[in-house]
Parts: structure tokens; C-alpha cells; sequence
């Protein structure tokens, strides 16, 4: 049998004897965030932050508007200790932030916390021991009396602690450690034990932290796991459910989500999902799935970029290119059918409408992203991917049939490079192929109106003589074509014609696109210049040059065979 042998597992049992609810339940408002960056984030660390990075990382969190902060595991650490006392000693706890300081059960870490909490106006104190079942019978050989016992001891410590420091608002907190392993209905009953010393009022609830410590199923269990326990712990309106998640299975946001529909109130996370393990559930992702559903996270990610940068300076962990919402790649579309249904849903999006742009849950813009990195070109985009960037960074409108002819040699010199084009490397390509100024070049013209519509004067050199030309019609290129085909004798037309002023990007002011039908093929060109007339013009001696290019080498190039 092989070593993988997927036997040697058991699924985790069902919770049963609760009504579910949960499944029909929308989420309605934001939870109250609690960050674990400097604690549970922080131990995670190969190298632990230093005062300074921790310093740093406050101000970020402070920032975001997260109002508990966990700061640390003073009882343990001298670094978080003295973090601690900077905290107090500095004044730089905010009037609206709680700090939260975390602690085992044992007499000399609970009186070593509130040691290193004193001055502070308010403060959380987080009591936790194991609970699970592997924990009681192989850690602590204990049954579960035992276990109970630990709490209800760790709990006293904190009353008389708190007792002995009056005029500090203290909250208490506690967390039946591996939760997600611990028989629920045993969960209750040990919180109910530390429910019993510490006398929670609906005006002063206790905090039931129920973490998802070694995440061992899917967020279903999870969420039913919460709501067995909202319905059977007694007194709940004395008691506020918090969540904390972990990514053993890649399910933290998802377990938070669905646990807030399942009664919690609190989520304790990361920021970008730092943490033991695979990582914590990451708060920024859990926010910003709550704003693309309409909903305010009351915390600010406008500049995620500041947070990364933060971030990955404190922790030395860098972010995924593919990281949900705020990935450098999260808003860039290589595809070409995706390229194109974005292209065209961002110019039918209102400005007084909901949100409805293809591919793209919210707006970048509100993170501050912008349409920059929305599409990028390499080998595996289509017309749409190139035509917005022509059109974003040089307010070139490419028509269709342009798109298409352009667009095998926009692929051909990606797969060369076998990278990313620019845009500027798009537009170079496009006057590449489709863009002729010699043999034939336009010296001057002269347009004139009359009652049967308009006569150009038009001079043109072919590198060694000058050529006048004149003709009639009903517009310059009609004209044009006339003088051309009393000029040369050819039988040529223009099957297509676009053209548009320019805004940005370029020297010129107008461009013009020209498919000329010459015989059975068409040929695309485009030609810029100071006034429409004028490209218009030049993108016909253009197609006229290609022409002669092609027909002297035998190539197609830019020509395109008529469809029948």
C-alpha cells in the first residue's frame, strides 16, 4: 500500500442537536475586527519583529480603523512586554482602541500580563487553555473536569487581578484553545464554568473566542460548530462570539464568513493573512468581499498599497501576485475575450449606476488601482486587449477590421519576446505594418467646394518627380480616388474609413484608418497628421505604398483577402 494512503484519516463528525439556520441567512453588517498581526502574526515569524517593526505595524492597524488590537503575549515575551509598556508609557493608544494582551492559564503569566498592562485606561484580557480531545488525553492527561478546572482557576486569577486595579475598565476574553477540535457540546460547558466566575452583564459581555485552531473541516462544519454553540451557552445576550480562523485547508475567510451568519459577532485575523501555519483569515480579504457585496467594513482599504508595503517591511513576507482583491496581477486581464468584455462594459458603465463592468467584482479605482494594469497584452490576449490600451494611453479608436489585422502581428512579436507588450510597443507595430510614407508621399493639396460636391488639388512626389493630380467626388477621399484612377489607371476604392481627433499621446492631432479594395484583396493603413483631411489622405498613400511593397515582393503583408 502506498505511504498515501488516505485511510489513515477520518472525516470530523457532524454537529448535530441544534436548528440550522445559518444557510438562510444574508450577511448584513460588518463584524468587529480584531487584528492578531502582532501577536499570532508575529510568532509566526522566522524572525520576530523588533520594537521598532511592531511600532510601525501599529500605526498601520490604527490606521485602518481596527478599534482591538491584540498586542501581544507580554507574560512571555521581553520584546512584547516592552512593546507594551511603550503602548502606555507613550500615550499612543487612541480614545477608540482597545488593546487586547493574550494569556495561559497559570497564576505567574495572568499577574505578569496585568504587570505589564498597568496605566492603561482600558484593556482586553484573553485567558485560553486546550480543550480538544487529543489535547486533554495526550498533553495533559487530563479528563475533562481537569481541563475544566484549569479554566475556572485561570478565570479567578483574572477577577482578582482585575479586582486589585479598579479604575480600569477591563474586558475579559476567553478561548476554549482548539476549538475546532473540541466536542461542542463540552465547549459550552467549560465556557459556562468561566461564565460563572466572572458575571457577565449584557452591559459588560464576556467574549467567547471559539477558534478554528487547526482547521480539520470544511466552513459548513465550522458554521455549525458556532451556531450549536450560540443556541446552548446560557445567558447569551451577556455574551459577545468571536471567531478566529485558520487556513490549514485554505477555508479561513470562508469559515469567518459563514460563522458570522452562524451568530458570531467578532473576527480576529491578519492583515493579508499572516499566521501559524498556512496563516490566519485574512482581514482585508474578509473586508473587502463584505464592500463587493455593498456592505461598509468600516475600515479603511483605499491605499492597499500602503498597507503591502507596511506589511511586507515588518514581516518580510511578500504578497502574491494572485492574492485576492489586492494582487499586483488581481485587476489584469491577458485573455483576449476577457480583454474585450471589459473594454466594452467599462465604456457602458454610468456613472450613476450600480457596479457592472465583466470580470471586474469592484471598480479599482476605489482601492486605489487604476485602469493602468486592467489589461495587459502578451500571447495569450485578443484585439480587445491591445485596442484598450491604444485607446487608454494615445486615444487611438481602432475599428474592428483594423483590430483584426493588427492583431496576428501583436501576437507574433509577443510570442518573439515571449513576454508583455507595451502599449507604446503596440502603437510602434501598428504604423510598423500599416503605415507607409515613401515611395509615394503627400506634398500638398488643395480642396474646393462646389454644387457638385468637392475638387482637390493634390501633389504628390514618388521620390524622383513630382505628381499633380486632380479629381471629383464627393468628398477628399472620393476625390482622391478619382485623381488616382485617371492618374495610374488602377481600379481601387475604399471599403472602410475611420478617423478621429487626438487627445493624448501623440504629436498629431487627428488619425485616420483606410481599408482600400484594390482587385481581391484589401488593404489596411493608417496615417496620422495636424487635420483629419490630411491623415485621411496619407492613410491612402499609405495603403497605396503597401500595395506596391507587396506587390513587388510577393508578400501579402497588411493586404487581406475579400471576403466573398
Amino acid at each position: 500500500m502506498s505511504r498515501f494512503d488516505h485511510r489513515k484519516y477520518r472525516p470530523a463528525p457532524r454537529v448535530t442537536g441544534f436548528d440550522r439556520t445559518w444557510p438562510d441567512r444574508d450577511l448584513q453588517r460588518a463584524p468587529i475586527w480584531v487584528s492578531e498581526d502582532l501577536r499570532d502574526g508575529n510568532q509566526a515569524l522566522l524572525e520576530p519583529m523588533t520594537v521598532e517593526q511592531k511600532q510601525r505595524l501599529w500605526k498601520l492597524l490604527v490606521d485602518v480603523g481596527i478599534k482591538e488590537i491584540m498586542v501581544g503575549f507580554p507574560s512571555a515575551s521581553q520584546p512584547d512586554y516592552d512593546f507594551v509598556r511603550w503602548l502606555i508609557d507613550e500615550d499612543q493608544i487612541p480614545d477608540d482602541v482597545t488593546i487586547a494582551a493574550l494569556t495561559q492559564s497559570r497564576d505567574h503569566l495572568i499577574d505578569r500580563t496585568f504587570e505589564s498592562l498597568e496605566g492603561v485606561d482600558k484593556a482586553i484580557i484573553h485567558l485560553y487553555n486546550s480543550t480538544s480531545t487529543v489535547q486533554r488525553e495526550r498533553v495533559f492527561e487530563m479528563d475533562e473536569d481537569g481541563i475544566i478546572d484549569i479554566a475556572v482557576k485561570g478565570a479567578q486569577r483574572v477577577k482578582e487581578n482585575a479586582q486589585k486595579r479598579p479604575g480600569v475598565h477591563w474586558r475579559l476574553e476567553y478561548s476554549p484553545e482548539s476549538f475546532s477540535s473540541t466536542e461542542v457540546e463540552f465547549s459550552v460547558r467549560i465556557c459556562e464554568a468561566v461564565m460563572d466566575v466572572w458575571q457577565p452583564t449584557p452591559d459588560d459581555r464576556i467574549i467567547f473566542n471559539l477558534p478554528n485552531t487547526v482547521e480539520l473541516a470544511g466552513p459548513h462544519h465550522h458554521a455549525d460548530q458556532i451556531e450549536y454553540f450560540c443556541q446552548h451557552i446560557k445567558n447569551r445576550e451577556a455574551v459577545i462570539v468571536s471567531v478566529h480562523t485558520h487556513n490549514d485547508r485554505g477555508g479561513a475567510v470562508a469559515a469567518a464568513e459563514l460563522a458570522i451568519l452562524a451568530g458570531a459577532e467578532r473576527v480576529e485575523g491578519c492583515l493579508l493573512g499572516n499566521g501559524e501555519r498556512t496563516g490566519n483569515m485574512d482581514i482585508v480579504i474578509l473586508a473587502m468581499n463584505l464592500y463587493g457585496q455593498g456592505i461598509d467594513p468600516e475600515l479603511d482599504l483605499s491605499d492597499p498599497d500602503e498597507i503591502i508595503r507596511v506589511v511586507h517591511e515588518c514581516t518580510g513576507i511578500p504578497l502574491h501576485p494572485r492574492h485576492p482583491w489586492v494582487g499586483e496581477l488581481v485587476y489584469t486581464a491577458f485573455s483576449g475575450s476577457h480583454q474585450d468584455a471589459i473594454r466594452k462594459s467599462l465604456r457602458k458603465q454610468g456613472e450613476d449606476e450600480h457596479w457592472q463592468v465583466a470580470y471586474l467584482p469592484i471598480d479599482p479605482r476605489d482601492i486605489g488601482r487604476d485602469y493602468q494594469a486592467v489589461i495587459r497584452v502578451n500571447s495569450q490576449s485578443g484585439k480587445g486587449g491591445m485596442a484598450f490600451l491604444l485607446e487608454r494611453d494615445f486615444g487611438i479608436n481602432l475599428p474592428r477590421w483594423m483590430m483584426l489585422a493588427l492583431a496576428p502581428h501583436v501576437q507574433a512579436e509577443s510570442e518573439r519576446t515571449a513576454g508583455e507588450l507595451s502599449s507604446g510597443r503596440i502603437r510602434d507595430l501598428l504604423f510598423e505594418k500599416f503605415s507607409r510614407e515613401a515611395p509615394l508621399t503627400l506634398v500638398d493639396y488643395g480642396l474646393r467646394r462646389g454644387a457638385e460636391g468637392q475638387t482637390l488639388d493634390v501633389t504628390l512626389s514618388d521620390g524622383r518627380q513630382r505628381i499633380e493630380l486632380q479629381g471629383h467626388g464627393n468628398g477628399p477621399l472620393s476625390a482622391f480616388i478619382d485623381a488616382w484612377h485617371a492618374h495610374a489607371g488602377e481600379e481601387i476604392a475604399v471599403a472602410d474609413y475611420s478617423e478621429h481627433a487626438l487627445s493624448t499621446g501623440s504629436d498629431a492631432d487627428a488619425i485616420a484608418f483606410v481599408q482600400l479594395r484594390k482587385d481581391t484583396v484589401r488593404i489596411p493603413a493608417v496615417a496620422e497628421d495636424s487635420d483629419t483631411v490630411s491623415a485621411a489622405l496619407k492613410a491612402i498613400i499609405a495603403a497605396l505604398n503597401l500595395s506596391r511593397e507587396d506587390d513587388e515582393t510577393g508578400q501579402r503583408g497588411g493586404l487581406t483577402a475579400l471576403a466573398s
